[in-house]
């Protein structure tokens, strides 16, 4: 049997006093890729805040228990280094921070966390260029800002490079491929499928199901106002491009026992 990665039970949480989970269901074992999709608004992006412990949003409710621990009082630096990883649906640029030293500084503090000595600025080189041939970037992009002036696909290729550097047991990819063209797009999901493996587990939160012909899922997982009201196969998200969320919307809330 599995291992299983990450288990939400009854997941409540507010933003601004204003309720946005609604009691989430998800359980992710080891070597499976789920998928959310759901209308804008529905707490798709939300949900992945929350694992990853964004402190704008509160809990109010039940529980995320990753690899047989509860997180929820863990910071959110903790939750990274313990090897949960949030690609950005909008990753933000830092001017002055070179992507070299931005990445350089994050896999110390994860070696470190791990009781590891620290690899210097040579080796991390040597190292981050191996990395730099999964998305198929030039080493240029390491001596430039983080993000500032990247291109959409930049951006998120450059997302993928701190999942291949940083090798989380969770990877987390909030809407990857929103604003990129269809060479990017595969570029990217190329990246995600060569990093996975059958010890890790996966959720990809998207709106269209052009994306999981490239990183294809297990399960598929459809929110609405806060809550998972269905999940099936890669089937379901067929039908979800044909006739669009309406015909879910009479659906009575289920849990993800699929």
């Amino acid at each position: 049997m599995s291992e299983t990665i990450l288990s939400i039970r009854n997941l409540t949480a507010n933003v601004d006093d204003t309720p946005i989970l609604k009691g989430v269901n998800l359980e992710i074992n080891a070597g499976e890729v789920h998928a959310i999709m759901g209308r804008n608004g529905s707490g798709k992006s939300t949900l992945s805040k929350i694992i990853a412990g964004h402190p704008d949003y509160e809990v109010t409710g039940g529980e995320i228990i990753y690899q047989g621990e509860s997180i929820l009082d863990k910071e959110p630096n903790e939750r990274a280094n313990s090897g949960i990883f949030l690609a950005f649906q909008y990753p933000l640029a830092i001017p002055g921070v070179s992507n070299l030293d931005f990445m350089r500084v994050a896999y110390n503090a994860k070696r470190k966390y791990q009781g590891l000595e620290e690899i210097d600025t040579f080796d991390f080189e040597d190292l981050i260029e191996e990395k730099l041939e999964v998305v198929k970037m030039n080493p240029s992009f390491l001596e430039r800002s983080l993000n500032e002036g990247f291109s959409g696909g930049e951006k998120k290729r450059n997302e993928i490079l701190q999942m291949a550097l940083l090798d989380p047991t969770l990877t987390i990819l909030d809407e990857i491929d929103s604003g990129l063209d269809i060479d990017a797009l595969r570029i990217v999901s190329d990246g995600v499928n060569q990093l996975k493996t059958p010890e890790k587990g996966y959720l990809v939160i998207t709106h269209y199901q052009r994306l999981l012909d490239y990183i294809e899922p297990d399960i598929i997982h459809v929110m609405k106002d806060g809550e998972i009201i269905t999940s099936g196969g890669k089937e379901l998200a067929l039908e979800l491009e044909s006739r669009g969320y309406d015909f879910l919307d009479d659906k009575s809330t289920a849990g993800v026992g699929v």
